[in-house]
């Protein structure tokens, strides 16, 4: 569905449902919507902060999928996540209730933007989505905003502003980023992922050239080599970014602090811009922060807006965020890293802290762990223990002939079969000496609300 049929739908919409309200990005959308002047309702499994937040702001929330649920609605808002055979859906169809993917309705959010900067790739976007948004603020623009994580300065995972910016994140899933229409396109990286839909990399390319395509500027990692020799094809301008020599915008002199932080020069074409001090760790956070720079120099913003923006970004939800400690005095961090590389960059910025690492990773569905088996196999080497929890199916079935047993097995890991035992194994073996790292993309961030010692948070 096309932002132009979406269009003629909402002129005279009585009602917009959301089937899967309270994902991060269905619930930015409800949010908008509701904000627009438009009667909401939505759907969802279970009950979070994120479906009572919704529901206190007078979005009707049901917390079980049903065909009367979707009575008297306009239009029907769907995940990619939602199976087909949902009785919304299937409801929807019967009674001829226009349906739209979530990234065809956000498309259509954002058409009426003059500014629209998506940031894609496999790792990094959340965090470069977010970079990107505290430097537009902090130059005293007014972005609207759409996230896959909650940042605290927004108070949530999206901002409603004007119409100049609309800044979001894109992801690669079922090709959505393909419904939108960029003026700024920004690729963090490409690795291969999603096994599910992605067959193989060249079908990868394709899609990440044709999103590329859309705009009229590509901000891309030229120490990425999939990403450097995809953009020779790019049939609009680019801008890279990076640590190497060749980048448009590099990082130069970088130095880190005790915790992992990095400061650094910001440096164009052999000129220093500005001095950048970051207050999230790790190295792949560099990298992000340079992205979300060369971003907004591209748009003019100032070198002391782009110095402020990145040193007041202390990390999205769900990104090397700090929980608190366990009674025994070890530290919890949770992250949402699910994809080898993730975990690596992930771990390397844990090792930092110069504590004994202990990983807990729930692997995210079936056809990742089999599809990126060697990769998961050589992630955990910055890992002193590792625990693996089952592997969260998401949408999938278990025919993949992968289990979480056979990964630790692999990895040289210790397999518990539940969170309780997980949570059990951590309380007797963790000490003041140790950093836990909650790793996955799955309900594991449930396991630290159940290690953390409430009064040392």
């Amino acid at each position: 569905m096309n932002a132009e049929t979406v269009s003629e739908i909402m002129k005279n919409a009585a009602r917009v449902h959301f089937v899967g309200i309270g994902g991060i990005s269905m619930s930015s959308l409800a949010a908008i919507t509701k904000n627009m002047g438009y009667n909401v309702s939505g759907s969802d499994r279970t009950e979070s902060e994120i479906t009572d937040r919704l529901a206190s702001e007078g979005i009707d929330v049901k917390y079980f999928h049903a065909a009367e649920n979707v009575n008297g609605a306009s239009l029907v808002v769907y995940t990619a996540a939602v199976r087909k055979d949902n009785p919304e859906l299937a409801e929807a169809e019967r009674a001829a209730i226009p349906l739209c993917s979530r990234a065809d309705y956000l498309g259509w959010l954002m058409s009426g933007c003059r500014e629209r900067i998506g940031i894609a790739g496999t790792h990094g976007k959340s965090t470069v989505t977010s970079m990107i948004s505290e430097i537009f603020m902090s130059a005293g623009l007014d972005p609207t905003v759409v996230s896959g994580a909650e940042l605290s300065d927004m108070g949530g995972a999206y901002r409603i502003g004007g119409k100049e910016y609309f800044i979001f994140e894109a992801c690669e899933y079922c090709d959505s980023f393909l419904s939108f229409s960029p003026t700024t396109a920004v690729i963090t990286n490409i690795e291969y992922d999603h096994a599910d839909y992605f067959k193989n990399m060249d079908q990868l390319r394709e899609s990440f050239l044709k999103y590329s395509g859309y705009a009229r500027r590509t901000i891309f990692c030229a120490d990425d080599p999939e990403s450097a020799e995809l953009m020779k094809k790019c049939p609009g301008g680019t801008v890279s970014f990076g640590l190497g020599q060749n980048a448009d915008y590099r990082a130069d002199n970088i130095m880190y602090d005790s915790f992992g932080c990095a400061w650094f020069d910001i440096v164009r074409c052999g000129t220093k811009i500005c001095c950048v001090k970051l207050m999230v760790p790790g190295r792949h956070n560099v990298l992000n922060a340079v992205a979300a720079a060369a971003c907004a120099f591209s748009y003019g913003i100032s070198p002391e807006a782009v110095k402020e923006g990145l040193f007041g970004f202390r990390g999205a939800a769900r990104r090397f965020e700090y929980l608190g400690e366990t009674e025994t005095g070890a530290l919890v961090y949770d992250d949402y890293a699910h994809h080898p590389s993730e975990i690596k960059a992930t771990l390397s910025a844990a090792k930092a802290r110069g504590r004994r690492i202990v990983t807990v990773f729930q692997p995210h569905t079936y056809s990742r762990t089999a599809g990126l088996w060697d990769g998961f196999v050589n992630a955990f080497g910055d890992s002193d223990v590792t625990l693996f929890a089952d592997i969260y199916a998401a949408r999938e079935t278990d025919d993949c002939g992968v289990s979480s047993k056979m990964l630790a097995d692999a990895v040289g890991g210790i397999y518990l079969p539940s969170f309780e035992a997980i949570a059990d194994w951590l309380k007797k073996n963790c000490t003041g000496n140790d950093l836990i790292m909650i790793l996955g993309a799955g309900n594991i961030i449930n396991l630290g609300a159940m290690i953390v010692d409430g009064t040392k948070k």
